[in-house]
């Protein structure tokens, strides 16, 4: 579902990069901390935890090797490294870390309670963890809420593929609960929200012909004549400024908490 680096950046990285630059100000960390950032994909994460937190190294890891390849290449800071793992296993020592992060990936994990536990295993006591998803919610994620409304208008009988009903995790209740049964102590679940604008209807439609996740995975199994009837639907009913411009907006959720201990 994900694993191309190149398709993954136009479609979700460079909206990922706005929650986790939010989330990164508000966490507020001191400077100087060893930073995990689990399922890294591209790196997006990791380009924010260099930018504004002043770490002292960032360790990126993923199950995917061409999202760590990708992130080697695109993110050349000497304090970032990058290797592959599992999120429910991770190849990190326990009490390692001052923080680890985690966007846009527990509800891809097969376990994610298991995922959430080696979270809070890999932080030192007293550490932070942070997780973010998008909410899928009718009025959360809209470039993905309005591409499911045109796909099963078209087709009623694909609602099963629709994230908004495949992800109940993302949630408020639902982080809370997995984060707080992951061990972790004074749990906080708030809404993040970013703009998601894009230039002209190709900036929206075009990534979705990537491959990458489950919208684009259901435009690909399209035969050309319904994608082109999805691809015309969206363009007479996705709003438009002035300019030509999409404007839409993205909520994620997102989670903190800390290891307990000293």
């Amino acid at each position: 579902m994900w694993g191309t680096g190149e398709a993954y950046e136009p479609f979700m990285g460079r909206w990922s990069r706005l929650v986790a630059a939010e989330l990164v100000r508000r966490l507020g960390l001191p400077p100087g901390l060893d930073w995990l950032d689990v399922g890294c994909g591209t790196g997006a994460v990791t380009r924010q935890i260099l930018r504004a937190a002043a770490p002292a190294g960032v360790t990126g890891v993923d199950r995917s090797e061409d999202y760590v390849r990708h992130a080697r290449r695109h993110v050349r800071d000497p304090r970032a490294h990058f290797v592959c793992g599992d999120a429910t296993r991770l190849p990190l020592p326990d009490a390692g870390a001052g923080a680890a992060v985690s966007g846009l990936v527990l509800n891809f994990v097969p376990d994610p309670a298991r995922a959430a536990a080696e979270l809070v295993r890999v932080v030192r006591p007293g550490g932070t963890v942070a997780v973010y998803l998008w909410d899928y919610a009718d009025d959360g994620m809209g470039l993905l809420c309005r591409f499911w409304e045109a796909a099963t208008a078209l087709d009623p009988l694909n609602r099963a593929s629709d994230e908004r009903a495949r992800f109940p995790l993302c949630g408020r209740g639902p982080l809370q609960a997995l984060l707080t049964g992951g061990g972790l102590a004074g749990v906080e679940v708030t809404a993040i929200s970013v703009p998601t604008v894009f230039r002209d209807f190709a900036d929206y439609w075009e990534p979705f012909l990537g491959g990458q996740g489950p919208a684009p995975g259901y435009v690909a199994s399209l035969e050309p004549p319904h994608r082109a009837a999805l691809r015309d639907r969206l363009r007479a009913t996705l709003p438009r400024s002035t300019d030509g411009s999409i404007p839409l907006t993205a909520r994620a959720w997102a989670g903190t908490g800390h290891r307990p201990g000293p």
